[in-house]
């Protein structure tokens, strides 16, 4: 397998979290009200698995290999775009957490947090296609196969603290 497989399949996995936050939005537009638990659930998925699991891995260990290279510069300022989502991204859900909890108090409206819920729904995919279809690909050819093994290696390291996700997403989704 190849690094980018193992990323690609965690894309898989966040995909699936934002078809139940999408469902969970058209709960909230039939219902008016949100499920608590289930929100703090996702705001931890988002904290956890895809920003320090997912966005840690590519960070950490992909974007920081690939900006010891020469790479293209349409290839670095898809990388630093990328970097721009996982920030985007993290405020987001903290601007959710913050939003919930407001919401909780009766101090915020209800559309404060399905604002942000919103932006997560429409940034992800957008942001999973562009790694998807346009960067991981691309960004092999600046590494030896010698160091994508070593990639590999570090990246299981992340993985036995997070398969806990996958077991609430199943679970959710009724499987």
């Amino acid at each position: 397998m190849k690094p980018i497989g193992l990323l690609m399949r965690e894309h898989r996995l966040i995909e699936r979290m934002i078809a139940l936050l999408k469902a969970e939005l058209s709960n909230i537009a039939e219902t008016g009200k949100i499920d608590d638990h289930f929100l703090d659930t996702i705001i931890d998925f988002f904290r956890t698995y895809a920003d320090r699991c997912h966005h840690g891995k590519e960070e950490d260990i992909l974007f920081r290999e690939l900006g010891t290279k020469p790479l293209l510069a349409e290839h670095k300022a898809m990388m630093d775009g990328l970097i721009e989502d996982h920030v985007l991204a993290r405020n987001t859900i903290e601007r959710l957490y913050g939003a919930k909890q407001s919401y909780m108090a009766h101090q915020v409206p209800l559309s404060d947090v399905t604002d942000c819920m919103e932006i997560i729904t429409q940034l992800y995919p957008e942001h999973i296609e562009k790694e998807d279809k346009h960067f991981f690909f691309p960004s092999l050819q600046y590494l030896s196969p010698r160091e994508q093994d070593a990639m590999l290696s570090e990246f299981r390291e992340f993985d036995g603290k997070f398969e806990i996700y996958e077991k609430i997403i199943k679970a959710r989704e009724g499987k």
